[in-house]
């Protein structure tokens, strides 16, 4: 008797996360004339009478995206909202309501989810968000954050990966590569309290990075200078994979090219300084560290005298043609393709 012989499966780990997202969506197909962008953006955009409704959600899964051995569970609330929020500022809108879904195993009390939910509050009560419903279900082990946001944003403010022009200035805001260099940090502490549970770690020296890992703050000030300035950004995502994946990110949406200028990435001096005892160059954190959560963004060059001076604001690049790739220019004047190095969360785990 002959047997066809099974097909070949493909490793979730080996396609990788966007790679993943492309196959399984591929093939959709919107029945609605109010789903003005599906699959594809930080967030979903619909139809809402005279504005647009911006939908997203993200997922924080113990083990993956967070190990609760150095993060605080009111931190990790707080965090679960403000990655949301951040993927709604990046369409340039204003979130509203958030809902939230949680899976928790029995080793969790009461008192650890009033933690948690003590962060989530906190988020709320500074982005002024409506916590307006969930679902709760237990798991066999470890815990799960979904939280979904909702946002609103004027029709010709939208902003989407796509549209940026040749020509355009590539603009970032905050500072990058904290967040990664407080991870080496918080692992590295955690290695040690492993092996000597008698010695507390000191995190005092290493302030900054470690907020920018725990306690992200979505960009809400930067969408308000952009409106107090009157400025519409031709593209827009936040960083939340590391600079590189997203100019690629915008590149591709957009069928163009870039070319960022090294001596103009945005790198705090406290970050450069956990870098180097890392024996790591400061810049490789800015470009391939994830979770900074600042905005990277277009805007014409007719903007120029507006986003010039804008606080928190730095000018790294522009957009060229699809031909020329997307490039770094070195401090010592050399080109390099940029490439994506960044978190992805299907391939990388918090140990």
């Amino acid at each position: 008797m002959n047997y066809e012989p099974l097909p070949e499966l493909t490793n979730i780990e080996q396609l990788g996360e966007f790679a993943l997202i492309y196959r399984l969506t591929k093939d959709l197909v919107i029945y609605n004339s109010s789903t003005q962008k599906g699959v594809g953006d930080d967030a979903a955009v619909l139809q809402f009478g005279d504005e647009y409704l911006v939908v997203t959600k993200d997922l924080l899964v113990e083990g993956v995206h967070f190990d609760v051995t150095y993060t605080p569970l009111t931190h990790l609330g707080y965090k679960s909202v403000a990655v949301n929020l951040s993927d709604i500022y990046a369409m340039n809108g204003v979130p509203t309501q958030i809902i939230i879904g949680l899976a928790v195993s029995s080793k969790y009390s009461v008192e650890a989810l009033e933690d948690i939910y003590e962060g989530i509050n906190a988020a709320c009560k500074k982005y002024k968000v409506d916590l307006v419903g969930g679902d709760t279900t237990a798991i066999p082990s470890g815990l799960t954050i979904s939280i979904t946001a909702i946002g609103r944003v004027e029709k010709h403010r939208i902003t989407y990966r796509r549209g940026a022009k040749v020509g355009d200035l590539i603009c970032v805001s905050g500072s990058l590569g904290g967040a990664y260099c407080g991870l080496l940090v918080l692992q590295r502490e955690k290695v040690a309290f492993m092996g000597n549970s008698a010695t507390q770690p000191d995190l005092t020296p290493y302030t900054f990075v470690v907020e920018r890992q725990l306690k992200p703050e979505p960009r809400r000030d930067i969408t308000l200078q952009l409106l107090e300035r009157d400025i519409i950004p031709t593209s827009m995502i936040d960083v939340s994979d590391g600079l590189a994946s997203e100019i690629l990110h915008l590149c591709k949406n957009s069928n163009k090219g870039a070319v960022v200028y090294e001596e103009h990435l945005p790198i705090d001096s406290r970050m450069a300084t956990v870098a180097h005892e890392f024996e790591i160059d400061p810049a490789t954190c800015a470009l391939s560290g994830g979770e900074d959560y600042e905005l990277l963004f277009t805007v014409s060059q007719s903007d120029y005298e507006k986003v010039k001076d804008m606080e928190n604001i730095s000018i790294i690049g522009h957009i060229k043609q699809v031909g020329k790739g997307a490039n770094l220019i070195t401090s010592s004047g050399q080109k390099v393709k940029l490439t994506s190095m960044g978190w992805d969360g299907l391939k990388l785990k918090r140990t």
